[in-house]
């Protein structure tokens, strides 16, 4: 189907705001709903769950997702948002639709059951002006952690969009710990010898056996098998993905 001449418009404004940014090659295009929150990353996903409906997705798509090389760019509103993969923060969160009344003459007045629509993955990222946007990916099956069935592409876009951050920020982060410093994820930190959070002293890694999601936490499992949470909630945590992955390859190195 040809295209409108808006759509030919935003293309255009889409294309040069990209070209400006060095994002690279445009690699795919989504449809997505997405926002400008006025709070914190947690806080802020707590309004997508207002946007599902009863045996439907959650509201119809108003904004634009157009992943590049280097980074992404979200036509919402008017306004052409940049990100890039290499500085960005992302925090997921998973959201349930809120509850929805009974139908029908046997249900009493005001009475409400879970809603049967699937939980959606929600994504807060930082723009290039420092700014939080986010992203909702559509109803969910199982959790986020292993990948579910996709909702309108909503899956790909989020399992790319993870891949080209932690291919983007791995180098500089095993950098980093190369030279000795310590690799922070808000609350939660790692060193080439130990992991921990807050003002812990951390735990050698010759002493971890894994590190897993639990109930919405990081938890690490010892060697001896006691099990204790790493941090906050996996929604305060930011870019939690790469963080797992360079605790693998750090776990991996402390076993040796």
């Amino acid at each position: 189907m040809p295209r409108t001449r808006g759509e030919e418009l935003l293309l255009a404004r889409i294309s040069a705001a990209a070209g400006r940014a060095h994002l690279g090659r445009r690699l795919a295009t989504y449809p997505v709903t997405a926002y400008r929150p006025r709070t914190g990353p947690f806080r802020a996903v707590r309004r997508l769950p207002g946007l599902v409906r009863p045996g439907r997705p959650a509201g119809r798509p108003n904004a634009r997702l157009d992943l590049y090389e280097h980074g992404l760019t979200v036509a919402v509103k008017g306004r052409i948002h940049i990100v890039r993969y290499a500085t960005t923060s992302v925090f997921r969160h998973r959201a349930r639709p809120r509850r929805a009344p009974l139908a029908g003459p046997t249900a009493p007045a005001g009475t409400a059951v879970p809603c049967a629509a699937a939980p959606a993955v929600v994504h807060t990222l930082t723009d290039v002006e420092r700014k939080r946007l986010v992203l909702y990916g559509g109803p969910v099956d199982g959790d986020p952690e292993d990948g579910g069935p996709a909702d309108g592409g909503a899956r790909a876009w989020e399992r790319e969009l993870e891949r080209a951050v932690v291919r983007a920020q791995l180098p500089g982060a095993l950098a980093a710990l190369d030279r000795g410093e310590r690799v922070v994820f808000g609350d939660v930190w790692m060193t080439r010898e130990r992991v921990g959070s807050g003002a812990g002293c951390g735990t050698p890694w010759a002493q971890v056996q894994g590190i897993g999601g639990k109930d919405g936490f990081l938890v690490l499992t010892g060697v001896s098998g006691r099990q204790y949470r790493l941090g906050p909630v996996m929604p305060r945590i930011p870019n939690v993905f790469l963080f797992r992955t360079l605790a693998e390859h750090c776990r991996r190195e402390g076993a040796d």
